[in-house]
Formats: C-alpha cells, structure tokens, sequence
C-alpha cells in the first residue's frame, strides 16, 4: 500500500483561526492536504481539497468566508488533475472518504464517478442543517450532489475496515465537526500513520493544551485530541490537519510513503 499526499493550494489566514485565542490578527498560510491511497484492491481518496471554482471565482463559490480564509489554489492543484500526476484517472477512484463536509475538504465530490463517498451520517446531516456559527463552512453546491453515499455511524460503526484487512481503517473524531472522521493507515514500511484532518490542526494542538480555532464540540474536540497523544505514544505517526511548518517536512506526490 502506498499513500501519496497532495495539497490543493493554501489558505491564507490568521493564527487565531487554528490555535485558539493565540496568534491573534497574525498571517498564517496553511496547506489544504488531501491524500491518494493506492491499496490493491483499489484507489481510495482522503478528502478532496477546495472546488475548482475557487481557482477563478472564489469569492462567489464561497462567499464571506474568503475574508477569513482566502483559498489561492492552481489548475495542476485541484484534486482531479493533481492525482493524473501518478497515473490516476477520476474514475480509477473506488472510494472516496470525507473527513467532513467543511468547503476545503468537499470541493471535489462529484468528480470521480465510479466512488463510494464515505461519510457520517451526523456530518452529512450537519452540513443541510449547521448551527449559525458554521454556516459560512459549508458550501451546499459542493456537496448536494446525486453520489453514492456510504453512510458510517458515530462510533457504532467506529475502526471501520474499509477492504477488510487491517490496512485502512476509518475512526470515528468528532470535536471539530459533529461527525468529523481520520483515517489510520497501517503502512508495510512506515508503520501507523493517522491522518487527524481537522480534529487536529497543528502540531500546536496536540503538543499543548490549546484547542483548534474552530470546534462545534470543545469537550469532544480535546477527547479526540487525547486519543491523538495516545496513539502518538504508542508509536503512530500524526499527520496533522492544516500545519504549514509540519507540512513542508512531508514528501509530496509524486513520491509516497509505503
């Protein structure tokens, strides 16, 4: 199994927004990942970045939001043309997990035909409905679309085994989102490896007490960011959400970690 990973430009920002109550009014330029797994029994994507309509009509796709995060993404960066690099197709995708719904991480469902999109049942009711704070992170024409839903439930369907065998297992995260969910990627060569989303968005957040500048849930949030220490002890590499200093450490598409 081989997982290459791919960003779909920045967003510009503020400090604030990711580390609660730090950095306020400060510039802060984060990556916006998405992730290809290539397993043998087929191509799996985690998340899928920001529309393509935010590459020449952001602020109508997304509104008042691009105040506050200001998506600059290029034509190669957008998810469907960015996996051709390693030779795949939008139609080799056989699933599609959603961490959640939020703006930077639906922007492509719809584009890969053939795909399960895997998602919870609380986020994809959230995302119809969401309470007025997160409104603005869910931009409906991206994700109301006629796909082939695969529907998880909380932690009663939690350590989901996607291909039945131990390599890609959907956790269950909620704190950021009501029905937020990492992925844990049990590589041949480099062990463990946790893609957190956004239940975690810096190494910040997981090395101290201070909560994402976003949360629906801040008790579920630092529950889910202690099941991250845990895991970090046990020897699980954390790959955090939106850290820019982390995120320039990583080897990137084309090559991957296997």
């Amino acid at each position: 199994m081989k997982v290459y990973f791919f960003n779909s430009g920045v967003l510009k920002s503020e400090k604030q927004y990711f580390t609660a109550g730090r950095g306020v009014g400060d510039p802060f330029e984060v990556p916006v990942p998405f992730f290809l797994i290539e397993h043998k029994d087929g191509y799996v994507l985690f998340d899928t970045g920001n529309a393509y309509e935010t590459i020449h009509n952001k602020h109508e796709h997304w509104g008042d939001v691009v105040a506050a995060y200001d998506p600059v993404m290029t034509e190669d960066q957008w998810v469907v043309n960015a996996i051709q690099k390693v030779g795949v197709k939008p139609e080799d995708i056989k699933y599609v997990i959603l961490s959640h719904l939020h703006l930077d991480h639906a922007g492509g469902v719809g584009h890969f035909p053939n795909a399960k999109y895997i998602v919870q049942r609380k986020e994809l009711h959230f995302a119809y409905v969401p309470d007025f704070y997160m409104k603005g992170a869910y931009i409906r024409k991206d994700f109301d679309k006629d796909v082939d839903w695969y529907i998880l439930e909380g932690y009663d369907s939690d350590n989901f085994d996607v291909f039945g065998d131990g390599k890609i297992i959907v956790k269950f995260t909620p704190g950021h989102t009501p029905g937020h969910q990492s992925v844990l990627l049990n590589l041949e060569k480099s062990g463990p490896m946790l893609l957190t989303a956004d239940s975690c968005y810096t190494t910040e957040n997981i090395d101290e007490n201070v909560l994402p500048g976003l949360v629906a849930d801040p008790v579920s949030t630092v529950r889910t960011i202690e099941k991250f220490r845990f895991m970090r002890n046990q020897g699980v590499t954390v790959i955090t959400g939106h850290d820019p200093e982390s995120w320039e450490s990583y080897k990137k598409a084309p090559d991957f970690y296997e």
